[in-house]
């Protein structure tokens, strides 16, 4: 039983520092950084070099208007503001719609081979030196792309993430206000990772690096948005943040589109753990290393595993103390058989149209997770396809 207990604590250690832990330690760390005056990066006003806004796209002509409107009204100098899209495979007249618009550059073949062959096709095309990526169905904030390449003044920044935004409606869904509320979270850690060294990865809605930095993305990979900025902090440079800098989106439409996005990216995350496997060298790559074990690897890992085994030895724990009685691993196993049924309850209820905000963390938590297992499965099928499966938005 000594065993069982010295597992459970560390099991509960895990899951403790992977969801919040982290963040307060990394919160110590950047106060204490600045106590020594150590300034984070600074952003010169008047860096205007120029820029390309690149696209890929596959059938998004609902989104083109829009998108195209959104980008002509962004604050940056419009002769210093390219437009590339690339819209492999796209047969629902998208190029074609594009074609109509003065200054943007469509590239285009009738083949899909999915997003990362676009990518790695159309960057070839870019010529400025700085290349800022995003979704056709995103907007961007009208100053993103100024403060954005702001930072790019500092030589040691080879990336720049930008924020996601999720649009928020009077009456979220379980799935709109768990993002939304996952979403705040993440932007706060991401403060002050960059704070503190780099941001740990990109996020693809919204992110921008040196044209000259770019190294071409394997056909397979699932995360191309935190590959290519990972790889771009291997060469030494600094993934940098702008939460003023973003993106805005439309929720999934329900749990389930939530669910199917969130798996993709769970397999994603496995690969792009066994992928970038070097950055987990400490020695090498240091404060890097603390903060992409600490705020990635341990989610797409341990931090699922340990919370399934948590309840597995909490229920062994329990019976040998009595498990309805008050003995404290006999609470700690009805607190986790508690948290489970609320899920279960705020997915009854999102079935039914009834939204209960309390259950909204527990559920968006517990789907966050299965999601891992779910991915990890499709990673070792190889079952998960590069090309995007688009989940349906609210």
């Amino acid at each position: 039983m000594i065993t069982l207990k010295i597992i459970f604590w560390i099991l509960l250690f895990i899951i403790f520092y992977a969801y919040i832990g982290y963040g307060i330690l990394l919160y110590m760390l950047v106060k204490t950084k600045r106590l020594f005056g150590k300034a984070k990066v600074e952003a010169q006003p008047g860096y205007e070099p120029d820029v390309t806004l690149f696209i890929t796209a596959y059938n998004e002509k609902d989104y083109v208007a829009e998108k195209i409107k959104n980008s002509l009204e962004l604050e940056y100098p419009k002769q210093k503001l390219q437009m590339v899209w690339v819209t492999d495979g796209s047969d629902d007249g998208t190029p074609d719609i594009l074609r109509q618009y003065h200054g943007v550059e469509v590239y285009h073949v009738p083949q899909r081979s999915g997003k990362i062959t676009a990518m790695n096709r159309g960057m070839q095309f870019v010529k400025t030196p700085i290349v800022v990526f995003c979704d056709a169905n995103t907007m961007l904030g009208r100053e993103s792309i100024r403060r954005i390449v702001r930072l790019f003044s500092d030589p040691k920044v080879g990336c720049v993430s930008g924020e996601k935004r999720i649009f928020g409606k009077e009456k979220d869904s379980a799935a709109g206000a768990g993002e939304g509320l996952y979403w705040k979270y993440e932007s706060t850690l991401k403060k002050w990772d960059a704070e503190l060294y780099s941001v740990v990865g990109a996020a693809g809605e919204l992110f921008a690096i040196r044209t000259e930095l770019y190294q071409e993305v394997e056909r397979d990979t699932l995360l191309d948005d935190f590959i290519i900025s990972l790889r771009v902090a291997q060469k030494g440079y600094t993934i940098q943040y702008d939460p003023e800098a973003y993106a805005i989106e439309t929720a999934s439409a329900n749990v389930k589109e939530e669910l199917k996005r969130k798996i993709r990216i769970s397999a994603g995350g496995i690969q792009s753990v066994i992928r970038m496997h070097s950055l987990l060298n400490l020695f090498k790559y240091g404060t890097l290393s603390f903060q992409y074990i600490s705020h990635r690897v341990l989610r797409w890992t341990l931090a699922p595993l340990s919370l399934l085994f948590m309840l597995i030895i909490g229920l062994f724990l329990a019976l040998q103390e009595g498990i309805f009685g008050a003995g404290f691993y006999s609470i700690l196993f009805w607190l986790q058989v508690l948290f489970y049924l609320a899920a279960l309850l705020g997915w009854y209820l999102e079935n039914r149209s009834i939204r209960l905000k309390l259950l909204f963390v527990p559920y968006y938590f517990f789907i966050m997770n299965l999601s891992v297992f779910l991915g990890f499965k499709r990673y070792i099928k190889g079952s998960q396809s590069v090309n995007w499966e688009r989940a349906k938005r609210g």
